[in-house]
């Protein structure tokens, strides 16, 4: 699946690249956002500050839950993780961390499809994005308790997956899936 003039190894190299920059981000002291998508999931109400989880341990475990939903929800095809969604996910995690805008569209106009093909993957079936969740289980709630976000979560003709988490500066995490047909 992908983009065959991006290889392989070069993919492994960005994400690797991608992932290592999100780990130093959570590990700095500084580092304790539609048209073409569903509707955002609001923000938690503000509560005692837990310890930060890094992000690979929640895109990892905001992958199994959404799995889990699918499964209980009658999807007998669990996603599998695809690296070109990957890159878009975290690309627009980065985005809304950066700029602090929670929205499916960039100021240049840029959509989670337009991400998902430069990023390689040429059939994205939907993106769910939300921020201010502490843990993965807050998140996977919010988003199944809003009908467009669950819609997109349990569409069970959608085959891959890909998720990125990314903390602001201020340590708000800002969460991303994109979903798609290959």
């Amino acid at each position: 699946m992908g983009d065959s003039a991006h290889p392989q190894g070069e993919k492994a190299t960005v994400l690797h690249q991608v992932l290592r920059r999100l780990v130093l981000l959570a590990a700095t002291p500084a580092a304790l956002l539609a048209a073409a998508g569903p509707a955002h999931a609001e923000a938690p109400a503000p509560t005692a500050a837990p310890s930060v989880v890094s992000p690979r341990v929640l895109m990892s475990q905001v992958v199994t839950m959404t799995n889990q939903q699918r499964w209980a929800n009658g999807c007998r095809r669990l996603l599998e993780v695809d690296h070109d969604l990957v890159v878009a996910s975290v690309r627009q995690s980065v985005y809304m961390a950066r700029t602090g805008r929670f929205s499916h569209v960039w100021r240049d106009g840029t959509t989670f499809v337009r991400r998902s093909h430069l990023a390689g993957y040429e059939q994205p079936s939907g993106e769910n994005i939300a921020w201010g969740y502490r843990t993965a289980t807050e998140v996977i709630e919010a988003w199944m308790a809003s009908p467009r976000h669950r819609a997109n979560m349990l569409n069970c003709g959608a085959r891959s997956i890909g998720t990125g988490v990314v903390y602001a500066a201020n340590g708000v995490p800002y969460y991303t899936q994109v979903f798609g047909w290959e």
